[in-house]
This record gives structure tokens, C-alpha cells and sequence, in this order.
């Protein structure tokens, strides 16, 4: 029996082209170093002194960069090609991260997390449409699992890790070890993986694919990136608020709180690709999915309105791992699927840039309500953010089943 669901499980693996295993191996490597993310409320906060409100200006900062970061990644891609970006992209921003650390006033880290976001996150974009060239297109969904899988895992490493090196070595010891990696896993992709041209247009497919509606006038499109953006600032707190609540309320150690973020990485490490498999190949509704990991986020953060148990911070840790399964591997997929050939660069700027609004929204909205009205508003709050896009997605479904009925 046992032998039998391992087999299983790793044919979920199979069928990979060899560039897709090493764009989820330097993917692996990069998140595994990203350990200043879990805890860079928390340095900026309990380090520099920060008060909340500026916590949060350098948060939003943070956010603006990640979206002029997308915006730029995607366009340039569809110019230059989305190799050029991802090496020019993780090696600047691991250049930066060295400098990062020296860099102590409110202003100088607000335009420095500014500018490494933004050359970090012109990386996203990029990796796609990589996925798009790499992987075969019956395996692109689970070739976005794969890449998510190894950045799950490099995140149930990484806030470990970083616990134990803020107790031996300081916070700097965070951004070498950051910086390093970015550039050591793009030394991998350049050794490993040659630069491959995306497949040029039929003449025939030009009229109907190139020569198309705006996609500022793509209305399921713009719909499905306000979903994910409610759906992905909700579960942000994960990084901005969670990690301080811990502290403030159950009194837990950077490393104790380390330990409880990699819970949600070695689930999605442990479950994400099989569920991805099961509903690929049952072809089951992707919006329907998206509501599911809507109403887990919300729950997630209900749940924590139970605060005399310090139990619900591992369920709550349990039912967001759900929500994120659930939700980004198959928005990436309806997302890339939607882009027409040419386009994709264009379509995964904006739905990447749809996540960095929300780093944005998350950080200052958690911050800010929990400055003025605590803790058990701000988990209301988002639960009930993560119900309205649910609904946000029942709307979407009809939209989506009318446009086919049209085409018809």
C-alpha cells in the first residue's frame, strides 16, 4: 500500500522536460536563501525601531518596486526575450541585497527595497514565459506546480534557517546569505540551461491571435487579477503581521515562528503536486478550485479570532496552505492559458504586478488596522476580504461560461 502511493506520487513528477527540473532547481535555491522576507517586519520593527506606520511606508515601498518590477519584466520580455531578464535580474538583485544591509534610515530603505524589488521581481514575468517555452503544453500546469513546489520547499528551508542564523550571526547574516544565492542559482541556469527562441507565429495565426482586443479591454482577465489580488493580500499576512502577532501574543522566537511558516512549505512540498494532479486530470472547473482557496484563506484567518488557544496557530498555518494550493498554481495557468502567443510577456507582467499591489495593500491595511484597532479586526477583516473573492469568483465562472456560449 505504501509502495503503491509512493509510486504514485512520484509519477506526478514524470514528464518533465530537463530545463523545467532546473528552472525549479535554481528556483529551490533562490527561496531557500530568501530568508529576510519572514522576518523583515520584525528587523525593521524590533532592530531599526521603526515605528508601525513607517513598518509600513517601507513595506509599501517594498510593494511599488515589486510592481514597476513586474511591469518592466513583462514588457521587456516580449522586446528582449525572457532569458536576458532572468540573468540580468537575479544577479543585479543579489548585488543589491549585499548592500541592502548597510543601509539603516527610514528614507534610504524606502528606496532601496524600492529598487532591488524592482530589479528582483522583473525576474517573475520572465520565468512564465520560460515555463511557457520549456515545458510541454500538456504539462504546464504541473510544470507551474513543479516551479511553485521548489519554491515552497526553498521556503520551508529558508525560515528555519533564518532563525538559526539571526541567533548565531545577526540579521546581516540574511542578506549575504541572499544575495549569495540569487547569484549562485543563476551561475546554474546560464552553465545549464541554453537560451531558447519561442516558437515563431503561423502566418495564419497572426489575424486572430496577435491582432486582437486591447488587453486593458480583457474584462475576465482584469476580473481574475482582482480576484488573486484579494486572494494574495489576505494570505501576505502570513509575512507581514502573522509573524509579529506570534511574537506579541504567544511570545514565540524568530526561530519558533520559523519553524511554524516551513509547516506550510513541507505541505505544499507534500500535497500540492498530487492535488494539482487529481484535478488536471478529472478537469475539474480551475475557477471553482480558485473559490475553494478563497474560503480556505478566509477561514484561515477567522479562526484566529479563537485566541486563547494557541492550537488554532497551526490549524490556522494548515487551512492557509490549502487556500495557496488551491489558488495560485491554477490563476497562474487560467492566467498564462488566457495570453495570447506574443503576449504572454504583457499578460504575466500584469497578473505578477496583481501580487505586488497586494504586498502593497497588505502590509500597510494589516499594520495600520492593527495600530489603531488590534489584532482580532484585522483577522475579521481579511477573512472577510477572502469570502468576497470567492464571490468574486462565482462571478468570474459566469463570465467566462457567457463569453464561450458567444464564440460558439
Amino acid at each position: 500500500m505504501l509502495r503503491t502511493g509512493l509510486r504514485s506520487y512520484i509519477n506526478n513528477f514524470k514528464g518533465f522536460r530537463r530545463e523545467v527540473w532546473i528552472l525549479a532547481l535554481i528556483t529551490f535555491i533562490n527561496r531557500a536563501g530568501t530568508m529576510v522576507l519572514p522576518f523583515l517586519s520584525k528587523y525593521l520593527k524590533e532592530n531599526l525601531h521603526f515605528t508601525y506606520g513607517e513598518v509600513g511606508w517601507i513595506m509599501v515601498a517594498f510593494g511599488l518596486g515589486s510592481m514597476l518590477g513586474s511591469w518592466l519584466g513583462g514588457k521587456l520580455t516580449d522586446k528582449i526575450g525572457f532569458y536576458k531578464i532572468m540573468v540580468f535580474s537575479l544577479f543585479t538583485s543579489g548585488m543589491l541585497f549585499f548592500i541592502l544591509q548597510y543601509i539603516t534610515s527610514f528614507w534610504g530603505l524606502c528606496f532601496g527595497m524600492f529598487l532591488i524589488m524592482t530589479i528582483a521581481d522583473m525576474f517573475r514575468p520572465a520565468m512564465f514565459v520560460s515555463l511557457s517555452v520549456y515545458a510541454k503544453p500538456k504539462n504546464r500546469v504541473r510544470a507551474l506546480s513543479l516551479v511553485r513546489l521548489a519554491v515552497n520547499l526553498g521556503f520551508a528551508a529558508g525560515p528555519t534557517l533564518g532563525g538559526l542564523i539571526i541567533l548565531g550571526m545577526g540579521y546581516s547574516g540574511l542578506f549575504w546569505v541572499d544575495g549569495s544565492t540569487c547569484i549562485i542559482a543563476i551561475l546554474i541556469f546560464v552553465l545549464m540551461v541554453k537560451e531558447r527562441k519561442r516558437i515563431p507565429l503561423a502566418v495564419g495565426e497572426i489575424p486572430t491571435t496577435v491582432i486582437r482586443k486591447s488587453i486593458y479591454k480583457d474584462k475576465p482577465f482584469w476580473l481574475l487579477l482582482y480576484t488573486i489580488f484579494i486572494i494574495a493580500m489576505v494570505f501576505f499576512q502570513i509575512f507581514t503581521t502573522l509573524p509579529l502577532y506570534h511574537h506579541e501574543k504567544f511570545g514565540l522566537t524568530e526561530f519558533q515562528t520559523g519553524l511554524l511558516l516551513s509547516l506550510n512549505g513541507f505541505l505544499v512540498f507534500l500535497l500540492e503536486m498530487p492535488i494539482v494532479s487529481i484535478i488536471e486530470r478529472k478537469r475539474i472547473n480551475k475557477i471553482k478550485i480558485i473559490a475553494y482557496g478563497a474560503l480556505c484563506v478566509a477561514l484561515g484567518y477567522y479562526i484566529l479570532l479563537l485566541d486563547s488557544w494557541a492550537f488554532i496557530l497551526i490549524l490556522s498555518i494548515v487551512l492557509l496552505t490549502f487556500g495557496e494550493i488551491f489558488a495560485f498554481p491554477f490563476s497562474n495557468a487560467v492566467a498564462l492559458n488566457r495570453a495570447p502567443k506574443g503576449q504572454e510577456g504583457e499578460y504575466m507582467g500584469l497578473f505578477t504586478m496583481s501580487f505586488s499591489l497586494a504586498h502593497i495593500a497588505c502590509s500597510k491595511t494589516g499594520l495600520d488596522i492593527i495600530a489603531h484597532f488590534g489584532y482580532m479586526t484585522n483577522w475579521l477583516f481579511m477573512g472577510s476580504l477572502g469570502m468576497l473573492a470567492a464571490i468574486c469568483c462565482i462571478w468570474l465562472n459566469r463570465m467566462l461560461i457567457a463569453e464561450k456560449i458567444k464564440t460558439i
